[in-house]
């Protein structure tokens, strides 16, 4: 029994209420593709620090950090302290996200074009969807789990697909209509009702708990383990590679990150919103973390019928008192639209921009070019509902976005590092290296879900299977670009050499 009322679906509705208008109301100000999509270039740093954080903790960030605590303690939180170097040394350095921000691109794969050529460009968008689509998909449907858990709505019947198609539908509303701004604009005001709701439950969870239970729970379950995730028997070095990996590689090609970087007014302000940002990683897996570890110090192991995602919501549920149950629900829900928003932004900029660049047209107007990306953002919403309320989640949901993810990071990374710093990389390299990055994890995936290749996925394992991944493209690239000859100068008679 959870303690959800009236007052705390009356302190939601007026929060969708506000957004919805914040969000539609800056529709007027978009009059072309280029504000659509990148806000003109004008981002300043503290909205992009705020659109950062907020697109980057959404209801399924929560749920998949929270289940990380629950199942494997503090040391669950090390993607977060990965995350939070990946970002600092990015923005530092300006290691690749420089060039491509004085490039005045608004896609990586526009960026790829200038280098490897159109086929390049068109191949490489192509695989950012397919990851994109993959690891999206699952959004809605733990958005609706958390919400079904902490308020107590029972899960049968058709409560979970209602939860979902709200959701897509508000989040869709605005961003249809205001594109980047509107993302901005709603992204400022969630990471605010964000920040205090997440600070309000840490508050209440640790205090109810107490913070020296928590410890003696994560000893007593994991021991060691539990605060190294080098000696945790379901982590180890393969676990901190691999997602070392994995999170270099969103800093860097993640369309909806770098899309706050290309919307950046100058690089300086680019390469601060990730130094400035980087701390609020650690938090992102941290915080929720600790719900995870007080769920499983009140509630046991076999919280939420062993279903390890349900234990944090279920947990909270008890123990907000009403009113703040309200404001909880409306963080968490400040922090999905905004996810939700801007990826469905990013991932329909590469669509319109890159897929659909040798189909569109030519002489297509800034209206008609607006009108295409907001059906593909109404198309894309479509699909994430659907592919949310049929796909079979097995496994830990961390575990399952990385290796979609992979799809993507591998190559993309691989390409972009390349693009920048390499001078001997090619077509036929780029070309190698995004098939092989995509073959190896969609193989992973096919196999873990068919009873004959389940037992030999489950041997690999993803944290191997996505090392794997990610050496096979850095080869495919080098190799590929050896293999294709180097265009000669012809020295014509009598110039000079």
């Amino acid at each position: 029994m959870t303690n959800f009322g009236l007052i705390d679906g009356s302190i939601i509705g007026v929060y969708l209420l506000v957004t919805m208008v914040a969000g539609v109301a800056v529709r007027k100000y978009v009059g072309s593709v280029d504000t659509f999509l990148v806000a003109g270039r004008e981002v300043k740093l503290y909205l992009g620090i705020a659109s950062l954080a907020a697109t980057e903790f959404g209801i399924v960030t929560c749920m998949y950090t929270a289940e990380n605590g629950y199942k494997f303690g503090f040391a669950g939180a090390i993607p977060g302290v990965l995350f939070a170097l990946a970002y600092f040394f990015v923005g530092w350095t300006g290691f690749c996200i420089k060039p491509m921000r004085e490039a005045g691109v608004m896609t990586l794969p526009e960026f790829f074009e200038k280098r490897f050529g159109t086929r390049i460009r068109w191949l490489s968008g192509v695989v950012i969807i397919l990851s994109g689509l993959l690891n999206m998909g699952v959004y809605l449907r733990m958005g609706g789990d958390f919400l079904i858990a902490v308020t107590g709505m029972s899960s049968s019947g058709y409560q979970l697909e209602i939860m979902m198609t709200i959701l897509l539908i508000a989040v869709c509303t605005y961003t249809i209509m205001g594109g980047m701004l509107s993302v901005l604009v709603t992204d400022f005001l969630q990471f605010a009702v964000m920040s205090a709701g997440l600070l309000i439950a840490t508050a209440v969870v640790v205090y109810k708990t107490g913070w020296s239970n928590m410890v003696e729970t994560v000893d007593k379950h994991y021991g060691v383990g539990g605060f190294n995730p080098f000696v945790n028997a379901d982590l180890g070095l393969s676990y901190v590679l691999f997602n070392g990996l994995v999170v270099t590689a969103c800093v860097l090609t993640a369309q909806p990150v770098i899309q706050r970087v290309l919307a950046a007014k100058d690089v300086k302000t680019g390469r601060q919103v990730f130094t400035r940002t980087s701390v609020f990683f650690v938090c992102r897996f941290v915080i929720p973390g600790l719900w995870g570890i007080g769920a499983l110090a009140a509630l046991g192991s076999e919280a939420a019928g062993g279903e390890s995602l349900k234990a944090m919501p279920q947990y909270l549920g008890t123990i907000l008192p009403m009113g703040l149950m309200g404001i909880l629900v409306a963080a968490m829900l400040a922090a999905d639209m905004s996810t939700d928003s801007s990826y469905m932004l990013a991932y329909g900029s590469v669509i319109y921009n890159d897929i659909l660049a040798p189909f569109r047209r030519k002489g297509i107007t800034e209206r008609q070019g607006i009108l295409w990306n907001r059906m593909i953002v109404a198309a894309l919403g479509l699909f994430f509902l659907f592919y949310g309320l049929w796909y079979p989640l097995k496994g830990p949901l961390w575990t399952y976005l990385t290796v979609t993810a992979t799809i993507c990071f591998s190559s993309m990374m691989t390409l972009l590092v390349a693009c920048c710093y390499w001078k001997r990389a090619n077509e036929w390299g780029a070309a190698a290296a995004i098939i092989l990055g995509a073959i190896v994890p969609v193989s992973y995936l096919v196999m873990e879900q068919l009873p004959a290749t389940a037992g030999f996925a489950k041997a690999i394992g993803p944290n191997w299977s996505g090392i794997a991944t990610f050496i096979a493209t850095a080869l495919a690239m080098v190799v590929g670009s050896y293999l294709k000859p180097e265009r000669r100068m012809r020295v014509s008679e009598g110039s000079s050499t």
